[in-house]
């Protein structure tokens, strides 16, 4: 008889596990609290606006390649990419900003322009980087982080000390421009933490950026979420919206079944694409594996302030991807990370893909999100949402020389009360775990309980990390372990 797989969450770890479970013969069902599925990567659609309410960036398309090549399947079979030339635009002063064009060439002349001789830093740091690259998307991500020993290989060992440097060390011991570090550093915020926490050998982010570019799937990061739900079904995949799991159903320190809406469901196997904490907090205490010091300990990502803009005309001086680095990067990361306060000066970050994607607003008109990185856990109420708003839309028509306040028909905010509301999120983060060196691979929460068989994780705070393709990543070594649990369990049952 074929084993019951149940998947708690409907995000991309979720739905990339479901269709690897699904593909090798099982029943698999998704159960998603929400009424949509997607996670964080839902959308937000207004008055003929639309709104990725998450992810906005597509970058390493070669992992998107590789999860649907795994079904003889292409992206092109479910969504068109189009390569974006800016990728994105970063600001420092009013009208003054860098293009990063779609090719290392054209950003080669522009950090020339900018540090004469960075160029040829740039192109022996870019190499590298994709050396880092392949030998961490080939081998390294993939492993499931049960043991030091994963990340000793022939290649990895010749780059020990990079585990032991940061990517601040590396880029400012060759670079002398604050606006090039920013630039240079800028990737690396996707794994969740500090370039001073990062260990240099995740430059390769990096090359994702300038060597493999930055891309947007026509009608929006969503069109992936649906592509995955549509390939999901055609393997068999289950899907069921509003399901709130109450309770996690433990005999004998083995998966007995779930309690969702007051209802009873059995389960062979167990495997969690929600908030780790969570879902360890639907244990009875004494099957949970970490505590909630341990959590306290830990270094998370940042959560967001969010907010979706309905304007009602064209922006201009502005591109798909625009970042406003004219404060202190510094000072706004330890507002994060250290001090855990909101910032009095931040970053932030707009997206306006109406400029590349007329699907996104009615015609004449743009979307806009908006993202302020804040330290989870801090206060959110409705007075400090409208302070930010203003703040950053101030601070957008002075740098871009524009009115923008009489442009806007409505907007909507989402941050960390929102976050825990929706995801259950531990402190309302927004992407998970830092990859700090103390945080990466094996010392990251385990996707194996170690207390109750046939129950699983996967997703941002376990292996590999925080993002999407690492998402989509750890959905496949999640089930190839899960796989390789159901067989034991079939070769023992067969020896008895």
């Amino acid at each position: 008889m074929k084993k019951n797989i149940y998947i708690i969450g409907a995000g991309f770890s979720s739905l990339s596990a479901s269709c690897y479970l699904a593909k090798a013969g099982y029943n698999v069902t998704v159960l998603e609290k929400n009424s949509t599925i997607g996670g964080r990567a839902r959308q937000f659609i207004k008055d003929g606006f639309t709104f990725d309410i998450g992810p906005t960036w597509y970058w390493m398309p070669d992992v998107f390649d590789s999860f649907f090549n795994d079904f003889n399947k292409t992206t092109s079979d479910y969504y068109q990419l189009e390569k974006l030339n800016p990728g994105y635009q970063v600001y420092f002063d009013v009208l003054e900003s860098i293009l990063i064009g779609d090719n290392l060439d054209q950003i080669c002349e522009v950090f020339e322009k900018e540090e004469k001789g960075s160029s040829v830093f740039l192109r022996k740091f870019i190499n590298e980087a994709k050396n880092n690259y392949e030998i961490a998307i080939k081998d390294l991500v993939y492993k499931p982080g049960l043991s030091i020993f994963e990340l000793i290989t022939p290649q990895t060992i010749t780059k020990l000390n990079q585990f032991f440097t940061t990517v601040s060390y590396q880029v400012r011991g060759h670079i002398k421009s604050p606006k090039l570090i920013q630039i240079l550093e800028f990737p690396v915020l996707f794994l969740g933490a500090k370039p001073s926490d990062t260990p240099s050998f995740y430059n390769f982010m990096n090359y994702a950026d300038f060597g493999l570019g930055t891309w947007h799937p026509k009608g929006g990061m969503y069109e992936v979420v649906k592509a995955m739900e549509s390939l999901a079904k055609e393997l068999g995949v289950k899907f069921l919206t509003n399901q709130n799991v109450e309770k996690i159903v433990v005999n004998n320190n083995t998966i007995n079944g779930l309690i969702v809406n007051g209802e009873f469901l059995e389960a062979d196997i167990v495997l969690s694409g929600a908030d780790y904490q969570h879902t360890e907090s639907l244990l009875d205490e004494n099957y949970r594996v970490y505590s909630q010091s341990y959590w306290e300990k830990k270094t998370f990502a940042p959560s967001s302030l969010l907010f979706y803009v309905g304007l009602n005309k064209k922006l201009e001086n502005v591109s798909h991807h625009t970042l406003f680095f004219d404060s202190d990067f510094d000072l706004h990361a330890k507002d994060i990370y250290d001090n855990k306060r909101w910032p009095d000066n931040p970053l932030f970050y707009a997206s306006f893909p109406s400029i590349t994607d007329d699907s996104f607003a009615p015609n004449g008109n743009e979307a806009a999100t908006f993202l302020i990185p804040i330290s989870p856990g801090i206060e959110d109420t409705p007075e400090i949402r409208e302070k930010y708003f203003n703040l950053i839309i101030n601070r957008l028509e002075k740098l871009t020389k524009q009115n923008i306040k009489d442009s806007i028909l409505f907007y909507e905010s989402y941050c960390v009360k929102d976050f825990i509301n929706d995801y259950n999120s531990y402190k309302g983060n927004a992407y998970g775990m830092a990859n700090t060196l103390m945080q990466t691979a094996f010392l990251r929460p385990k996707i194996k309980s170690k207390k109750v068989k046939n129950l699983f994780f996967t997703g941002q705070l376990t292996v590999p990390g925080p993002g999407v393709p690492p998402s989509l990543i750890s959905g496949k070594i999640v089930s190839n372990l899960i796989l390789k649990q159901l067989k034991l369990n079939i070769d023992h049952e067969t020896t008895i």
